[in-house]
C-alpha cells in the first residue's frame, strides 16, 4: 500500500482505537558472549570470534554468562519487575541462516523478570504507565549482509555473506503487556516508553544502548480495533527500528495502514514488516509465527537458574539512582519549573547541559546554550541535539570566556555558530573571526565621542539627568564595534564625558 493510500491520523483514531505492544532488544555490554568466552568486542574481522559453542558444533556445551544473568536481575529491579526465584532456559527452534545451531538459546515461559511497570513522561508532562509483562535472556543470531539488490535485503540480491561474530552476545529482551488508551497519543508514548528505558539502561551500566550501533532495538506491534470494542485487533510487527523518532513514526504509519485496510473491508495480516527511514513507511516482511510454531522446549544442556534472595537483595540496594529520580533531584538543584525541566528532557539536554557543567560552567549558563542557540540549530537540522558539532567543554568555553569578559552575549552566540560551522574550537572562532570584546579605553574613547556628537539631543538629556536615555548612546557604539564593545565600559565613558 502507498502513501497515498492511507487514511489520514485524525480520520483513523476517530473510528479505532490502537493498541501496542513492544519488544525491546537490548545488548549487554559484557566482555564475552552469553554462553561462550568468545569476545564481544566490535570491529573484528568477520567469524573470528566463534568457537565450536556459538556455532553450534556437535559436542559442544555452553556456559551461563554470570554478569549477564546480573545484567537481567538489575533491568528487572529497575523495571519494578517480580525476580524469579528459578527458571530456565528454552530452545527456540526456526531455521535461518543467521543462527548456526537452527535454534536461538532463550528464555519462554519462565523469564528471569516479570509483572513490572515503568512509568514514562509526556512532552506535556503527564505520566503514563507501561506495564511490562517480562524480561528475559536470551543470545543474539549473526549478521546477514545481501549483495547485489538495490534495498539491501534479501529480495534482488545475487548472494548473501554470514557474519556469526555477533552470534550468542547476551541480549535482554523487554516485553510490554498490550498497551491500551493512549489514544491519538499512541506515537508518543511509544517514542516515551523507549527514550525513558534507554534513560534506565543506561544508568544500569549495563549496556550503552545505542540505537544507531544495534546495541538497542524495538519492534513496535500494532493493532486497532473499533470503539467500543474490547476484542483485539489482529497485530503487525514492525521489526528492528532504530531511533525513537523512527519508533513514533512507525507506530503513526502503522495505524494510519491499519485503518485503511480495515476501512475497505479487509483483513490485517499478521506479520513482521521492515521500516523505511526515508519516508517513514512499512512493507511486508514475512508471515509472524506463534508461539507454538517455534517448538519450545527447557534447554538440555543448561542448569537452571535461581537467584538467592539475598544476592537480588544485594543488587536491589546497589542500584544506581533512577533517571526520574535524578530529573526531580536536578530540577531542584537547577531551581527551574516543571515546564523547563520537561523542555530540557524533550530536547535531550539533560546529558549534555550536565556534562557541560561537569567541564566547569555555571548550570544556567550550560542550559542558556544547549536549550538555545544549539537547540535551534539542531530542529533546523531535523537532528539530535546531542548529534551537534559541538562538546560540552567547548561550551563550557564559551562560558568561561563570557565570565572573563573577552565575550558579550552576542559575541558568544557568533562563537557558538562557528563551532558548528566546522570552524575549530572556541578561541580559534573568536581568533578567526576577530570576536572578542573590545574594552580598550582609547577605541571605546573615540567610539563615544563620535555617538555623542552624533546624538547632541540625547547628550543634552543625560546632562539634564535623564541617565536612561545613556541606553541609545550605548546602543550607537555597540552598533559602530559591531557589538565587541564592552557595554558596561561604554556607559562608564559616557557618563565620565556628560559630567
Amino acid at each position: 500500500m502507498s502513501v497515498i493510500d492511507l487514511v489520514p491520523y485524525d480520520e483513523a483514531l476517530a473510528t479505532y482505537d490502537p493498541v501496542m505492544g513492544f519488544e525491546v532488544h537490548i545488548e549487554l555490554g559484557t566482555a564475552t558472549k552469553m554462553f561462550c568466552g568468545c569476545s564481544t568486542e566490535l570491529g573484528a574481522e568477520p567469524n573470528s570470534q566463534v568457537c565450536p559453542i556459538c556455532l553450534g558444533l556437535p559436542g559442544s556445551l555452553p556456559v551461563v554468562n554470570a554478569i549477564g544473568v546480573e545484567s537481567a536481575i538489575k533491568i528487572g529491579l529497575a523495571l519494578n519487575c517480580e525476580i524469579a526465584e528459578w527458571c530456565r532456559f528454552a530452545r527456540k527452534n526456526y531455521f535461518y541462516p543467521d543462527i548456526p545451531k537452527n535454534f536461538q538459546t532463550s528464555q519462554y515461559d519462565e523469564p528471569i523478570a516479570f509483572n513490572g511497570y515503568l512509568d514514562v513522561t509526556l512532552e506535556d508532562g503527564e505520566v503514563f504507565r507501561v506495564q511490562i509483562e517480562r524480561a528475559h535472556m536470551e543470545e543474539d543470531t549473526g549478521k546477514s549482509s545481501h549483495i547485489g539488490g538495490a534495498t539491501g535485503r534479501i529480495h534482488g540480491a545475487s548472494h548473501s555473506l554470514l557474519d556469526y561474530n555477533r552470534a550468542g552476545i547476551p541480549l535482554i529482551e523487554i516485553v510490554t503487556k498490550p498497551i491500551e488508551g493512549a489514544g491519538s497519543r499512541a506515537p508518543e508514548v511509544a517514542k516515551a516508553y523507549v527514550a525513558e528505558l534507554r534513560e534506565v539502561i543506561k544508568a544500569l551500566g549495563v549496556s550503552e544502548a545505542r540505537m544507531d550501533k544495534g546495541q538497542m532495538r524495538c519492534d513496535v506491534n500494532l493493532s486497532l480495533r473499533p470503539h467500543g470494542r474490547e476484542q483485539f485487533g489482529t497485530r503487525s510487527e514492525t521489526k528492528n527500528v532504530n531511533s525513537l523518532r523512527s519508533v513514533e513514526r512507525a507506530a503513526r504509519f502503522e495505524i494510519r495502514r491499519h485503518a485503511a485496510v480495515l476501512n475497505d473491508g479487509g483483513s490485517i495480516v499478521q506479520e513482521t514488516r521492515h521500516f523505511h527511514e526515508e519516508d517513514g513507511s512499512t512493507t511486508a516482511g514475512r508471515i509472524k509465527d506463534n508461539a507454538e510454531d517455534y517448538r519450545y522446549f527447557p534447554e538440555p544442556d543448561l542448569v537452571p537458574v535461581a537467584p538467592s534472595r539475598e544476592w537480588v537483595d544485594e543488587l536491589r540496594a546497589a542500584l544506581p539512582e533512577m533517571p526520574r529520580v535524578r530529573r526531580d533531584r536536578l530540577q531542584a538543584e537547577w531551581g527551574i519549573s516543571d515546564q523547563e525541566m520537561q523542555s530540557a528532557l524533550n530536547a535531550g539536554a539533560i546529558e549534555p547541559i550536565l556534562d557541560t557543567i561537569t567541564a566547569g560552567a555555571p548550570a544556567d549558563q550550560a542550559r542558556k546554550w544547549w536549550m538555545g542557540e544549539i537547540a535551534r540549530r539542531a530542529n533546523e537540522s531535523g537532528s539530535e541535539l546531542g548529534a551537534q558539532p559541538i562538546t560540552p567543554a567547548q561550551v563550557a568555553r564559551v562560558c568561561a570566556l563570557v565570565a572573563e569578559g573577552a565575550l558579550n552575549d552576542k559575541l558568544a552566540r557568533q562563537v557558538i555558530e562557528g563551532v558548528l560551522d566546522g570552524e575549530g574550537d572556541p578561541d580559534q572562532v573568536v581568533a578567526k573571526r576577530g570576536l572578542a570584546v573590545v574594552s580598550d579605553d582609547s577605541a571605546l574613547g573615540t567610539a563615544v565621542d563620535e555617538a555623542i556628537a552624533a546624538n547632541p539631543g540625547i547628550a543634552d538629556k543625560i546632562r539634564d539627568g535623564k541617565l536612561a536615555a545613556a541606553g541609545a548612546l550605548v546602543g550607537a557604539v555597540m552598533k559602530a564595534t559591531r557589538g565587541q564593545a564592552d557595554a558596561a565600559r561604554v556607559k562608564e565613558l559616557i557618563m565620565e564625558r556628560l559630567g
